[in-house]
């Protein structure tokens, strides 16, 4: 369905909101509960140099090709080719695919600790072969159900966000001050350091998985023109919204370490200890499978949403010529079946992982690491490709810009988060020290040779392309460097083609935008999910009925 143009405009606040219901998701705290104070110090050092300027750097870009399809694959493509744009909305989708056996297993996590049998629902939740199953079970549920093309999947993940996250968020914090105001002894030593301690080089892999809490702010870029004064207002709405993301991040990690202490922290279960811990303090324990349901619809309604969310962007960019005819067939109601039965396949094979690896949190740890490393990849692409841009499309309209005149603010903030992802991706490579993995032999060939196999396949896919691919309802418009090519001459590559990317199987766009004209085009694109749990959204993949001027 193609998005009109909505004349009601956000407020500064209603926008922030909305970037952290994007963003927030609690499974992740105990990761960094694990640091204690310093903990505070991450949160704010990924925010500063990863959060803020992914949020940025997507509304500058979202807004400058605010008429056209591709996401991520067209910011990417604009700057560096084909190729390159490619990899980035591949990435994009392939983390989230990863993503799915680490939710599912905190997922699976949650059900366990129904019971009331609270020793009996540890052994339950640690249980490998139980864990696999319901992962399992529940991703392929979703995905016949996705398969459906049922309406009110949003409407379920909107109340899964409210009750899976936001409300239990804020239960905990309160349980926290509650404890210590009925003289509850605090497990956390708030006299320690704010500052980590760098010399424990091996301890920072978990820190680095702070910056998959924050993937996903770059969805709020696609809102840049539904705010008034957006040079202004849109660059509050990322700094407010930012403030209480990392206000809840830090309060929530508090909480945990305020009743847990340090060395029982376990990265799957500790949230659903601790909150069964503070109602144990205060003669509610009955509520505890009340928040272990909870926790688990929000994170089965997320997953629901987000089963055929992302395949969604790589369908729109394959059918335009880049994946073979069987990925882009659907079933009677449009829905991209085979690439969702594709996503399955991987799922499954990633789950097996279970079998091998020690423990249930080490395999929750190198999933979440793997999802980091390959989503880094991708916004390191993202923010060079924004700063390419300012030289290679400088007379292009910006309806959002970082910075007033020239660009030494892009360069800043955009270099900023390039060198902040390049060093998380740098350190998730690192084997913890806080978590058993095992071998580190499995740790490295799992992320290194997942790494290379993942990046690989999208060149061969690429290189593969045959000119049969190309959908004749695909509505896909060119590339700038594109636009001076006409439908019969689009086998070759026009004048302007970057370096090593060819323009072949373009297809024929519906209206060329000229540099000295103004067109207007219409189309279709991919939704977004509205899920706050995973980042891999294809920030600015929707298309608006919309007139753009390439000056």
């Amino acid at each position: 369905m193609a998005n009109i143009a909505k004349s009601v405009k956000l407020g500064v606040f209603t926008l922030a909101i909305m970037n952290v219901t994007a963003v927030v998701s609690l499974r992740g705290l105990p990761a960094e509960a694990e640091y204690g104070v310093s903990s505070a110090f991450y949160y704010l050092f990924a925010a500063l140099v990863f959060l803020i300027p992914t949020a940025l750097v997507a509304a500058e870009l979202a807004a400058m090709f605010q008429d056209k399809q591709g996401g991520v694959f067209r910011w990417v493509g604009e700057a560096f080719g084909k190729k390159a744009g490619f990899l980035a909305i591949w990435l994009q989708w392939i983390e989230s695919t990863i993503w799915y056996p680490t939710v599912l297993t905190f997922g699976a996590v949650a059900i366990a600790f129904i019971g009331m049998d609270h020793t009996g629902d540890m052994l339950l939740a640690s249980n490998r072969f139980y864990t696999l199953a319901v992962v399992l079970f529940i991703y392929w549920l979703a995905t016949f159900i996705s398969l459906k093309g049922l309406d009110w999947v949003g409407k379920v993940a909107k109340v899964g966000g409210l009750v899976g996250t936001i409300i239990p968020a804020g239960l905990l914090v309160v349980l926290a001050i509650v404890y210590l105001a009925m003289g509850g002894k605090s497990q956390m030593d708030f006299s320690g350091s704010f500052l980590p301690d760098f010399s424990n080089f091996d301890n920072l892999v978990l820190a680095a998985s702070i910056f998959l809490f924050y993937a996903g702010m770059e969805m709020g870029g696609i809102h840049v023109k539904d705010i008034n004064n957006p040079s202004k207002n849109y660059p509050k709405a990322v700094f407010i919204g930012s403030a209480i993301t990392v206000l809840i991040f830090v309060l929530g990690t508090f909480a945990l370490g305020i009743i847990i202490p340090q060395k029982d922290i376990n990265l799957t279960q500790s949230l659903l200890v601790g909150f069964d811990n503070y109602f144990n303090f205060i003669r509610a324990s009955w509520l505890s499978p009340v928040i272990a349901i909870a926790l688990a619809f929000g994170v089965l309604a997320g997953v629901l949403t987000w089963v055929a969310g992302p395949s969604k962007g790589i369908f729109a960019v394959g059918r335009a010529g880049y994946l073979p005819p069987f990925f882009q067939k659907t079933n009677k109601i449009g829905v991209q079946k085979n690439i969702l039965y594709l996503q399955g396949a991987a799922v499954t094979l990633l789950s097996l992982l279970f079998v091998v690896m020690p423990s249930v949190q080490s395999f929750y740890q190198i999933m979440s690491q793997l999802t980091v490393v390959l989503y880094l990849i991708m916004y390191m692409l993202m923010f060079s490709a924004a700063i390419y841009l300012r030289y290679n499309m400088k007379k292009s309209n910006r309806p959002f810009r970082i910075g007033g005149k020239g660009n030494g603010m892009m360069w800043f903030i955009g270099g900023l988060g390039f060198l902040g992802s390049l060093l998380a991706f740098v350190l998730s490579f690192i084997p913890p020290s806080q978590i058993s993995v095992g071998s580190n032999a499995v740790w490295f060939s799992v992320l290194i040779i997942g790494t290379l196999v993942v990046v690989i396949a999208p060149f061969i896919i690429y290189a593969s392309r045959k000119p049969s691919w190309t959908n004749k309802d695909s509505q896909f418009e060119p590339f700038h460097w594109e636009e001076g090519a006409t439908a019969p001459a689009a086998s070759t590559a026009p004048t302007g083609t970057p370096a090593g990317n060819s323009a072949t199987h373009t297809t024929a766009p519906k209206a060329t935008a000229s540099a000295d004209n103004t067109t207007t085009t219409t189309q279709s694109s991919p939704s977004n999910p509205a899920s706050g749990s995973q980042p891999g959204t294809s920030a600015g993949a929707q298309g608006k009925e919309t007139t753009h001027n390439l000056q």
